[in-house]
């Protein structure tokens, strides 16, 4: 297991830019997820995830980009979360056509339905007429259930 110590020795990080050099040298790659990625002794790693051990000196198991950007690693972005944190900060879905999390046209109804997930679980929210009452809905149950305010955001 990589060690603070022995990263230090190899690479430099500032937390301020979120910048990784070795030998004066702009360090990482694109990983094929969106994040930036890099090799120190033979092992290939997230560079967020070696941003956190450079500054606090451990891997967590969670590490939460907060504005969903996969390659800004400034420490002001990333955050120790635990699995459900993480999932209550997620980027909208790639294939969501309402424009907000958890709200979605019902064609058998004509009505918008709005929905949450909790504890892994989805919690119906009602189905509605307007539109802005089911995102109303929708909204009103992140703050309830303690989801991060960038939750759905691109």
């Amino acid at each position: 297991m990589l060690k603070q110590k022995k990263l230090k020795k190899h690479i430099t990080y500032n937390k301020e830019t979120g910048v990784f050099l070795r030998k004066g040298k702009p360090f990482g790659c694109h990983h094929n997820q969106g994040y930036l990625t890099g090799w120190v002794n033979n092992k290939q790693y997230l560079l967020h995830r070696l941003a956190w051990l450079y500054v606090y000196g451990y891997f967590p198991d969670y590490i939460d980009h907060i504005n969903h950007d996969r390659k800004d690693n400034r420490l002001c972005n990333l955050r120790e979360v635990t699995r459900k944190e993480n999932q209550q900060n997620l980027s909208k879905r790639s294939d969501n056509v309402s424009g907000v999390s958890g709200v979605s046209w019902d064609n058998s109804r004509n009505r918008w339905t709005a929905r949450i997930t909790v504890d892994n679980k989805y919690k119906y929210l009602g189905r509605f007429v307007d539109f802005s009452d089911a995102v109303n809905a929708r909204k009103n149950a992140e703050v309830l259930y303690g989801y991060h305010e960038n939750h759905g955001e691109v």
